[in-house]
């Protein structure tokens, strides 16, 4: 019995043994898995969630960085600056329970709005929210003062600087440069990645929005610790120093853009200066125009909306952004078809008795009967003859040549210049016209297309570039409104635009020749000889008269030149200008290109241009002249 007993005892120590065993292994390896963690966690590990850490134990405020400057040409002077402001925010949670109605009321009295401005937005869901939000931007310091003395009694409140853009060239600058405003929602969706927040101030329009990238700068930011509930503790703040953005040097020349801007006047239009041989943009003036500075106020959308809505509609670009028919400017380029295709002698002459007979049609050139006579080619383009381009188009060229030599030029085409949009205006087709209207294009549709009515539709910049084309012989460069960009502290160039051949057509040097020969003609023999009289410097260009309504009498009055004539590309100007028919008929184009060539060239205001022309007594001309 006792050695029963006794290898019992054996048999249930080594049972134990084993439990112990095994437990022992599970301790071991559950500390071991355990260490594993930490180590992974501390060592592997250790910067993710020191990271995470940081970023749950502080609260970061975004510094917002100034936009950098806008210069003109000559980098002297900025059109656009940032002015010192400030903004009024609110951390709802900060408030004690029961004090919002109180709190809200008296910082509305402070700021002069009413207080369901501030509920709006500090709605119900967010008030006891410890993130800031913006009341109003654009605060004078007088106010900030008031709140300050008075911060006691204001829970929550607090004041920092937000710089507003100063443009301090507005007038016809508006349309360049563009403005400013808070960023959408909608855009922000599409900017989030890039950088931008919901607190970001974006371009809109111009070149603000253009190179919103450059002018941006890089945001600083002000990190503060917080406790769990969001609320500050006594630490310093890390702050990290905002950068400016790039300054900006433009093409544009301030001097020229306000003698352009004179020179057209208080009529509804456009008008471009454009250096041919470089595509540089001088001056773009479109009429009317608008003050940006109105969008730095927080009434902002009442003046977008006025603005939007007013019938000569002064947020258009026209120089850009309007199309209309080329009229008489497009016998430029039939001209140049006829001599490049030689489908008609220049000798040959056209006779225009001031009617067209054509299918059950009249056609009526625009000095009406008894008409022009007999016409080669350098006088029906000096004189304008519709009926020597009606019969020219029609029966030597066609509309397929028209249509081709047409894009040559640019026209129907993006002309890619540095603005958010611009047109590319409308060549037609007979393609076209089947698909659009279902008809037949027709031999009066290639009449009207000979003289630049119909269907073709331009704008200013597109006529501009078909001059600059004719001056380069055969080379359009890509206009362009930036020069340089700069950087904000050293004024170094970090970028130079250099030209960019936009389009190069094969077109002889010969037929080039000619018709530089035959606008000069058409300056000091043609319909315009008067108005674009100078002995300053010797002017080639074109008129057209873009008729809207036979019945009203109405016509748009187009001009466009190049001078000096006899100087290489790299000396020219290229000025083209366009008068809406709804002013009220004076021929003024001519005369506004005249005005400002002279000026350039004689370095004169506007009042000395028009007093060494012999305009300042101008009388307008009655009637209407090609």
């Amino acid at each position: 019995m006792e050695f029963n007993r006794s290898w019992i005892r054996s048999g249930g120590s080594t049972e134990v043994n084993v439990k112990l065993l095994i437990i022992v292994v599970i301790i071991i390896t559950v500390f071991t898995l355990y260490l594993l963690k930490l180590f992974s966690m501390q060592v592997l590990e250790g910067s993710a969630y020191r990271s995470q850490s940081a970023s749950l134990a502080s609260r970061v405020k975004i510094l917002p960085a100034q936009r950098g400057e806008i210069y003109d040409r000559n980098a002297a002077i900025p059109m656009v600056v940032n002015t010192d402001s400030f903004a009024i925010d609110l951390i709802p949670g900060e408030i004690p329970p029961g004090h919002y109605d109180t709190v809200a009321a008296k910082l509305a009295d402070f700021l002069g709005i009413d207080k369901a401005v501030i509920d709006k937005k500090i709605p119900v869901s967010i008030r006891r929210s410890f993130s800031a939000v913006e009341i109003r931007s654009n605060v004078p310091f007088t106010v900030i003062t008031n709140i300050a003395e008075n911060i006691t009694d204001l829970p929550g409140v607090s004041w920092r600087s937000k710089p507003i853009r100063n443009y301090v060239e507005t007038g016809s600058m508006s349309h360049i440069v563009g403005y400013v405003g808070d960023i959408t929602k909608e855009e922000l969706k599409l900017m989030y990645n890039k950088g931008y927040s919901d607190n970001s101030i974006v371009g809109k329009t111009g070149i603000e929005r253009q190179y919103d990238s450059l002018l941006q700068g890089q945001p600083g930011t002000e990190s503060r610790t917080v406790d769990v509930r969001g609320r500050y503790l006594a630490e310093p703040p890390v702050v990290k120093t905002p950068q400016m953005g790039k300054n900006l040097i433009l093409t544009v020349d301030s001097r020229i853009q306000r003698l352009v801007e004179e020179a057209l006047g208080p009529r509804i239009g456009a008008a471009v200066v454009l250096k041919p041989a470089t595509g540089e943009i001088l001056a773009m003036v479109s009429y009317p125009f608008y003050d940006q500075n109105i969008f730095s106020s927080d009434e902002s959308a009442q003046a977008y909306s006025k603005l939007a809505s007013d019938q000569n509609n002064p947020l258009l670009n026209r120089v850009v952004n309007a199309t209309y028919p080329p009229a008489s400017t497009f016998k430029v380029i039939m001209t140049t078809a006829l001599l490049s295709e030689g489908s008609f002698s220049p000798e040959a002459k056209i006779e225009c008795s001031g009617l067209l007979e054509y299918g059950d049609r009249t056609f009526k050139c625009h000095i009406g009967v008894p008409g022009h006579g007999y016409l080669d080619m350098k006088n029906g383009l000096a004189q304008s003859c519709n009926v020597y381009y009606w019969t020219t188009g029609r029966d030597h060229l066609g509309v397929n040549l028209i249509s081709s030599y047409a894009k040559e030029f640019g026209f129907g085409q993006s002309l890619k210049i540095d603005l958010p949009s611009h047109s590319e205006g409308f060549v037609p087709t007979p393609q076209w016209k089947e698909r659009r209207y279902h008809e037949r294009w027709l031999g009066g549709d290639t009449m009207s297309m000979s003289i630049g009515q119909g269907y073709t539709l331009v704008t200013p910049l597109h006529v501009a570039n078909m001059m600059a084309m004719v001056v380069n012989k055969g080379k359009i460069y890509r206009p362009h409104l930036l020069k340089e960009v700069r950087d904000p502290v050293s004024n170094a160039v970090i970028t130079a635009i250099e030209p960019e051949i936009l389009h190069e057509s094969h077109i002889e040097e010969s037929v080039w020749n000619t018709i530089q020969e035959y606008l000069r003609y058409t300056i000091t023999d043609g319909s315009a000889q008067y108005p674009m009289h100078n002995n300053t410097v010797q002017i080639a260009g074109k008129s057209g008269t873009g008729e809207v309504s036979q019945y009203k009498n109405q016509w748009h009055s187009w001009f466009v030149a190049y001078a000096p004539y006899d100087a290489p590309p790299e000396d020219a100007v290229v000025v083209c200008v366009l008068v809406e028919a709804v002013n009220p008929w004076e021929w003024w184009a001519p005369y506004a290109t005249n005005i400002i060539i002279q000026g350039i060239f004689a370095n004169q205001t506007y009042d000395e241009a028009i007093e060494t022309l012999g305009f300042k007594y101008l009388k307008k001309p009655v009637g209407r002249q090609e």
